[in-house]
């Protein structure tokens, strides 16, 4: 028998099964080979054959004549497929290829059987085979050693886990294969103890391989092999409990008509069927005690996850025997997985038993145990298993109300109003089910609508339910969520408005204030819900296309709600017509109405008694948020299109009629007033402004010539400086309003000839207007002036011609620099705040939270306004300067807008975008240096700040170096040139009093490419002198440390491009061989570079670098060979232009330095350079000796000429070896450490042609030659 190790439970099959899947004849055998019993051999051991057999094929597993093409025997000579082959094609039915496979075991099954084992070594990716030789003679773990030592696991991928349509269906038919294989093989060869015995044992030894794709098919082949033997064990079960009742059928029988033969067939049916479930139980518990139990907490996830699939499957199919403790445990267990596929795999096996009603009572126990840990996984931070968590104790509800508490039921209710969709929509499954579902015996009597049907009761508890959650503002998403389980709750219009309008029946509680609120809050979201058909805000990725059915449902509900609420909303107005909250929902359904039903269904008289009760609203109230609803209503209303059109429209027109009659009637009266306004007249003022914002909101009152009443209005507040706030913020509004309403009309051509001078001489008197307000005492009046401000900046600026609307160019509105100054201060002033500043600015009182977070949004908005002004070019970039440098500082409130700003600035220009950063941190140095002194310790918290600031800058630069390669040049060029821009206040041999913002700016020269560093460097050096570079107290220290971080990699750099040179010039061919660019690998930079020059980058020294430099990169003997005088004053000249300045090493920014007498500066360093560079070059000879002569070993083969590299030759030198001269040895460079070792290839023979080449961009010589770099950077 296949030994495995012992566990806590072994299979014990029931004698009895209570199902009806087969008759007494499911297990004919036809060919009556069944008798045999399979007894198993040792784990690692290979069957035998039975005596008198003999092997029929070759080692390779082939039958004599015999090949297997797409499934079917040929006999002819086609193309024998293996097994994987067939499979992996998919185009044979799965049947036919089982079938096939037994045929050939029946002919000879050691082949069959090499066959069906390099099956599943090749599905595990292996490219190796077993071959007969190794199948007779080799133990299973030498095979699976041998596969391994020949497995290439290089790539990762193997055909379990390959992407694509082909090996999805694969997976599919490798496990159907399996099944069918056993199932097809039930009544016979499963019991010849050598079929089962071999492969159990195969997969057995897989399954424990350090090989993960071995692991992983043999795991879901042996799981799936387990799945199809219980599906046999059940059918075994249930042939032996229909056995056994027709004996104890017959042999209850009279002695008379009892048949003796009858008998003695059952009995030995019965006890070869025993016999098989032996066999059967014996085969399962090797494979669940040598594969499961060690593979279900297997290092991999998803061999984790298939492992408890399939447990949940053999539960399921045959829970008499699965079914306890004993096996439910490892689903417990692993609900504590690291892995949510894992996770999510025990909730949907569970979900598979709990579906059952007739299992619960075998769940009991386990409910108890891992119940808490079902509800916690509702909150699980994978979406997937926190929907399935919910849906699994929505079936828990199903089998027992008593099992989930109320703490439990609790914890799941507040997720109706989650962000994510599915897991909202199931929890709405879990509180339908919970709180609506049952019915009692005495609702059965009750009306089907109305306010005393069940589902009026129903709608009560969906309205305790929804203020108990106090999440009042989330109405949309709990009707959202129970949309799909109780739609038909939802949506019965009849008995909302029952509950709302009819008085409650003697001994019933009416509703509440709070109640009714609520109510006609879930009824307004419920109409949405269904004529818009698609989820609220922030749930879902947007609309979706309807289907045909769902198109007609909605024209349905739509059709029923007009018929319903045009009648009852008038009544519906009359009633709560002084509560605002609840009329503001109210006047919000007709615009979800279906206009034409007023005519068609002759409803006119609602109409009428609708316009009066809105009529009576808007004279009523004042409130912003009522009046919008009133304007909105009627602009739904007046739709042309229908016939109300002008019913609506008339009583709109006599509305606003009396409305702006009485304003202009009012602010005559108002202005005149030579003492100090009354407040009746003043209130009198702002309701019927109030009233004429709102609709001006949403209606052209354009006829109307509001503007000279509204300018007036804003002008006397500016000269008097004690009109009531509220009256100019809603003049502001409505001036806005009315240019706004200007445009539009101008847009579209519908205009008079002299409109656009009226509306840009209109346009500018308000924008001066607002300007004016900023500087106001108000700082409500000065926050609207702002934001009306920068609308009207983002309108009319230099985007109001793009598409086509060239008419409009005489609008287009510039801010000046005194409008940027103000907006900026303003924002300075108003936004960049602390919070207790802000409370204390506001009536002087604490506010609570909700106030608090109120004040936030108010301040993000205007940051935002400001900053999109910035975004489009309507002020200037480096305005932006002052916005960034708070980023550290109030990044909890405003970071992610400062960060959008900067990549939106970025984005339209680098270069402008990388100064205003660079400005921002010379201007809080500036700050820091006013606050604290030229003597500041660079320790300090505020030097500190603004170090990190800068590293923050750094990184919104990303990884691309290529992309911003300019930007960050620039960025250094200006922050070198504000270190050097003020001498010391000390005197001179002290130094600048800027220095230290090199420490600041070191920050960004991780950023630089390894040619602009060295550029960057030399530029540095232009502002230092001699005994500067020779400093080394704590106050020089930001110059030693800038310097250092631009010389990082800088003597690799060297050497990389100098050995890139030379091995370039080593390999050119003559001029009649093919061109030395070609093929050749080339980077963004260097193909930038490779513009027309001559060889005089060769006569350059890498001396030139000016003095100062230190330490200096080691030089090869390549540059000694040829050494010219430095040319320090042009090598930069192309990309830091710098005209000012009169020589190089007197840069105009250091005036303490101009008293130096002239001298050879150049030639004084350049010595001291020299002798130390040649001690240097003779110590790196010494020890790059060994390293170049094992080098050079490694290429003479390839080398066809000892005297170099680089000869005439037609073809390549080095082919074999390298993919070519230059780029390996390009690589070898780069690898080398050359600290320890200086590559010095020897001089061509050919110096012309070396001559003739172009000039690397790595060379930083080249990089500073006009003639190379066209386009200056700065």
């Amino acid at each position: 028998m296949i030994a495995a190790q012992e566990l806590h439970s072994d299979f014990q099959f029931p004698q009895e099964a209570d199902t009806q899947l087969s008759s007494d004849t499911d297990l004919e055998d036809p060919d009556g080979k069944n008798a045999k019993t399979w007894k198993g051999k040792q784990a690692g051991k290979k069957g035998k054959k039975a005596p008198g057999e003999k092997a029929k094929g070759g080692p390779g597993g082939k039958g004599a004549g015999v090949g297997r093409v797409n499934g079917h025997h040929q006999e002819n000579e086609m193309e024998t497929m293996t097994l994987f082959e067939v499979v992996k094609m998919g185009k044979s039915a799965t049947q036919s290829v089982v079938d096939d496979w037994i045929e050939s075991y029946k002919h000879d099954r050691d082949i069959a059987l090499l066959d069906l084992i390099n099956f599943f070594i090749q599905c595990s990716g292996c490219k190796g085979a077993v071959s007969g030789e190794m199948f007779r003679n080799m133990q299973n773990s030498e095979i699976i050693r041998k596969m391994t030592e020949e497995f290439d696991e290089d790539s990762g991928d193997y055909p379990l886990t390959m992407a694509g349509p082909q090996w999805k269906k694969f997976k599919s038919s490798f496990c159907e294969f399996i099944g069918v294989l056993v199932r097809q093989c039930q009544y016979s060869i499963i019991y010849d103890e050598y079929m089962m015995d071999t492969v159990i044992s195969l997969l057995t030894g897989l399954s424990d391989s350090q090989v993960r794709a071995f692991r992983h098919t043999s795991t879901l082949a042996a799981m799936k092999l387990m799945t199809a033997l219980v599906n046999v064990a059940l059918n075994l079960s249930i042939n032996m409990d229909n056995t056994q009742r027709q004996y104890e059928a017959e042999r209850n029988k009279v002695a008379g008509k009892r048949a003796n033969d009858r008998l003695e067939l059952l009995l030995q049916k019965r006890k070869e069927l025993q016999e098989n479930q032996d066999e059967i139980e014996n085969m399962m518990n090797a494979i669940f005690k040598g594969v499961f139990v060690h593979r279900y907490r297997d290092a991999i996830a998803d061999i984790r996850a298939i492992c408890i699939e399939e447990i949940g499957v053999w539960m399921k199919m045959y829970s008499d025997a699965f079914l306890n403790d004993s096996y439910l445990k490892y689903v417990g267990w692993t609900m504590h997985d690291k892995q949510g596929e894992v996770r999510l795999k025990c909730l949907t096996a569970l979900q598979g038993l709990y579906y059952n009603r007739e299992l619960n009572t075998r769940l009991e126990l386990f409910t108890s145990r891992f119940k808490d840990r079902i509800v916690s996984m509702t909150l699980d931070k994978e979406y997937d298993v926190a929907v399935q968590a919910i849906k699994l104790l929505t079936l828990v509800l199903h089998s027992s109300d008593e099992v989930l508490t109320a703490e439990d039921c609790e914890s799941v209710y507040h997720l109706v109003y989650s962000a994510h969709r599915p897991l909202a929509v199931a929890t709405g499954e879990f509180l339908y089910k919970k709180l609506f579902s049952h019915r009692g015996a005495e609702e059965e009597g009750l009306p089907r609508r109305g306010r005393q049907s069940h589902n009026g009761s129903l709608i009560k508890t969906t309205v305790f339910f929804f203020l108990e959650s106090e999440l009042h503002e989330h109405g949309a998403y709990l009707v959202d969520s129970l949309w799909e389980c109780a739609a038909e709750l939802l949506k019965d219009w009849e008995s909302m408005i029952s509950l709302l309008l009819d008085e409650p029946m003697p001994g019933e509680e009416a509703l509440t204030d709070r109640q009714e609120t609520a109510l006609i809050e879930l009824m307004l979201c419920a109409i949405r819900q269904a004529c818009e058909c698609h989820p609220p805000v922030g749930r879902g990725t947007g609309k979706r296309v309807l289907t045909a059915k769902e198109k007609k449902t909605q024209l349905d509900d739509r059709t029923k709600i007009t018929e319903i609420f045009a009648v009852a909303l008038p009544l519906l107005l009359a009633k709560y017509s002084v509560d605002a909250e609840k009329v503001t929902n109210l006047l919000q359904l007709p615009q979800f109405f279906d206009l034409e039903i007023y005519t068609t269904g002759r409803l006119e008289k609602h109409l009428e008694s609708l316009m009066r009760q809105i009529r009576e609203v808007v004279e009523k109230h004042t409130e912003t948020d009522v009046l919008e609803a009133c304007s909105m209503t009627y602009h739904a209303l007046c739709n042309e299109e229908f016939t109300i059109f002008n019913k609506v429209d008339i009583a709109r027109s006599q509305l606003l009629d009396e409305l702006v009659d009485k304003f202009n009637r009012l602010l005559e009266d108002f202005l005149q007033e030579g003492e100090e306004p009354d407040e009746d007249d003043a209130y009198q003022v702002l309701s019927t402004l109030k009233r004429i914002t709102a609709f001006h909101n949403a209606h052209d009152l354009s006829q109307w010539d509001l503007f000279a009443s509204n300018y007036k209005l804003l002008n006397t507040g500016l000269q008097n400086g004690d009109m009531p706030e509220q009256i100019v913020i809603h003049a502001m509004q409505c001036t806005h309003y009315i240019i706004l309403w200007h445009l539009a009309k101008v847009s579209e051509g519908s205009s008079k000839k002299g409109d656009m001078v009226t509306l840009r001489k209109q346009m500018r008197a308000f924008c001066l207007m607002c300007q004016r307000y900023l500087t106001s005492v108000n700082t409500t009046v000065k926050e609207q002036a702002f934001t009306i401000l920068c609308d009207a900046l983002m309108i009319f600026s230099h985007q109001i011609v793009s598409s086509g609307r060239e008419q409009l160019e005489t609008l287009i509105y510039t801010p000046d620099s005194s409008l940027q100054a103000e907006l900026l201060s303003f924002i300075l002033d108003h936004v960049f705040i602390d919070q207790d500043e802000d409370n204390n600015s506001a009536d002087g009182q604490q506010d609570d939270e909700a106030s608090k977070i109120e004040a936030l949004h108010k301040r993000r908005n205007l940051l935002a306004a400001y900053c999109k002004l910035i975004i489009y070019n309507v002020v200037e970039m480096n305005t932006g300067a002052d916005i960034f440098k708070q980023y550290m500082r109030y990044y909890n409130d405003y970071g992610d807008i400062i960060k959008e700003t900067m990549a939106k600035t970025r984005q339209i220009d680098k270069i402008q975008c990388a100064k205003t950063l660079i400005l921002s941190l010379q201007q809080l140095f500036n700050e820091m240096l006013s606050d604290l002194g030229c003597t500041f310790d660079r320790s300090s918290s505020s030097f500190c700040g603004i170090k990190e600031l800068a590293r923050r800058f750094s990184l919104t630069f990303g990884l691309d170096q290529l992309k911003t390669r300019e930007a960050i040049a620039m960025l250094h060029k200006d922050g070198i040139e504000f270190a050097f821009k003020e001498p010391s206040p000390q005197g001179e041999g002290n130094p600048p009093l800027n220095l230290a913002f090199l420490d600041i700016l070191s920050e960004f020269s991780s950023k630089l490419l390894r040619q602009d560093k060295k550029t960057v460097h030399l530029y540095l050096e232009r502002f230092m002198t001699f005994q500067m570079a020779l400093q080394r107290e704590d106050c020089w220290l930001p110059l030693i440390s800038y310097r250092n971080s631009l010389q990082a990699g800088g003597d690799d750099d060297t050497m990389s491009v100098i050995s890139g040179i030379s091995s370039r010039g080593s390999t050119v061919r003559s001029k009649k061989a093919k061109p030395a660019s070609t093929g050749k690998r080339k980077l963004p930079e260097e193909e930038t570079s490779c513009s027309s020059m001559d060889a005089a980058w060769l006569n350059r020294e890498q001396g030139a670098q000016t003095p100062g430099m230190m330490p200096s990169p080691h030089l090869t003997s390549t540059v000694l060979r040829d050494p010219k005088k430095p040319r320090a004053d042009d090598g930069y000249a192309g990309v830091y232009a710098m005209t000012s300045e009169p020589t190089p090493h007197q840069p105009t920014a250091h005036p303490q330095h101009h008293h130096q007498a002239p001298m050879d500066y150049n030639t004084q360093v350049t010595w001291m350079l020299a002798q130390r560079q040649q001690a240097e070059a003779r110590q790196q000879q010494e020890r790059a000796s060994m390293q170049y002569a094992k080098m050079r070993s490694h290429m003479q083969h390839a080398i066809r000429r000892g005297s170099g590299l680089m000869e005439d030759d037609e073809e390549p030198i080095v082919e074999d070896v390298m993919m070519s001269s230059e780029d390996r040895l390009e690589d070898l460079n780069e690898g080398m450490d050359f600290d320890t070792m200086d590559i010095d290839l020897p001089p061509s023979k050919n110096r012309r042609e070396r001559l003739e080449l172009k000039p690397d961009y790595f060379d930083p010589s080249s990089i500073m030659d006009d003639s190379v770099l066209n386009v200056s950077m700065f």
